[in-house]
């Protein structure tokens, strides 16, 4: 990717940054999609039947018959299909179907599907998984069977965009589990390949893909590293900076998370982050404004050279601003006043963690 600042993201100076079209401030990241099912208008009629018969009570005898159907070598590949169909529309809805499948011992047999050289049958896999992990009690289960490499080798050579966003929004799932499991999801390879989405997928891909990266960062600092070194804070900016993606909110908090270590710190100002960021203080949604402020004082925290590069950049007017505010909360008020008296006394402060290349352009 490119770093020079010339390629930063244009400033907006009369949008109004909003993931949902108010200034609300609802939770940024909401679950990943759900098992959004698309299927032919000729096989309609027989998913329509199929799905009425999924809603209906199941024995624990019809859903051993269909793991025996995936387990067997002499199963056809539409029969293996039909099974692996089943057992993810059993487990769309209901709970109990999902505790259920899972005891019924169906987990491994999900997992050897999403190396299967049929598409279909791939997503099945991916996306009857991702649905056994919306129970807790399961994603301990489907980790120790193995998934975690096969889903993201599913994220990367995932046959249909909706296999490899499911892929993503599972492996969201199960990093949840544990700071453990978000590290091995981190070491398998999936942050590059979320970057990636977040660049290149559609509506929903990049926004799984953004709130599987939030997580995974979240859950493992080393991760935050990988996905700097990944590439992932031009992209970022980018959704920042237009409104008209939907993805302000969510690519913000990502920021806020990678900022977090030095290296990231670093790849936000090099990437022309300040001015995104400024941006955001001064014509935001009130959420925004906060993590925007909270981005810019750790940016600055240990950094004079940063400080007046986004005292230049004009923070100080919309800071003071919302300082002042009757409707912003105690706590970010403090935290805007700490921020305006860093950047007026902007050596007052350790210069710690500065970098080479800007301390020598200075």
């Amino acid at each position: 990717m490119e770093s020079d600042a010339s390629t930063s993201p244009r400033r907006r100076s009369s949008s109004c940054y909003s993931d949902s079209g108010d200034s609300s401030c609802s939770e940024p990241f909401s679950e990943c999609g759900s098992d959004d099912l698309s299927f032919t208008p000729a096989a309609a009629a027989g998913i329509h039947r199929l799905l009425l018969s999924c809603a209906a009570e199941v024995s624990d005898g019809s859903i051993s018959s269909l793991v025996a159907e995936l387990e067997s070598p002499s199963s056809s590949l539409d029969s293996l299909r039909r099974a692996a169909m089943e057992l993810r529309l059993l487990a769309k809805h209901n709970p109990d179907n999902r505790i259920r499948i899972a005891a019924a011992g169906a987990v491994r047999p999900l997992v050897a599907l999403l190396s299967h050289a049929d598409p279909l049958l791939q997503e099945h896999g991916v996306t009857a998984l991702l649905n056994l992990s919306l129970c807790d009690e399961n994603k301990t289960i489907i980790v120790e069977a193995g998934a975690i490499r096969p889903l993201v080798h599913a994220l990367k050579l995932g046959a249909s965009p909706a296999a490899r966003e499911n892929a993503a929004c599972a492996l969201l799932r199960l990093c949840q589990l544990d700071g453990s499991a978000a590290a091995s999801i981190g070491r398998a390879g999936a942050i590059p390949l979320l970057v990636s989405l977040i660049e290149t997928g559609g509506a929903r891909g990049k926004k799984d893909a953004a709130t599987a990266l939030y997580a995974l960062c979240s859950g493992a600092r080393e991760n935050r590293l990988r996905a700097v070194e990944a590439g992932a804070v031009r992209p970022l900016l980018d959704l920042m900076a237009d409104p008209e993606t939907g993805m302000v909110d969510k690519a913000a908090y990502v920021l806020h998370s990678l900022i977090g270590i030095a290296e990231g710190r670093s790849a936000a100002v090099e990437e022309g982050g300040v001015p995104v960021l400024v941006e955001m203080v001064e014509v935001g949604t009130p959420r925004q404004k906060e993590i925007a402020t909270l981005s810019l004082l750790q940016i600055c925290e240990d950094n004079a050279v940063y400080r007046t590069m986004v005292a230049r950049e004009g923070a100080i007017p919309p800071l003071v601003a919302l300082s002042q505010s009757s409707s912003a909360r105690p706590k970010l008020k403090t935290k805007a006043e700490a921020l305006i008296e860093m950047l007026r006394q902007p050596r007052s402060a350790s210069l710690r963690a500065r970098p080479t290349a800007v301390v020598a352009a200075e």
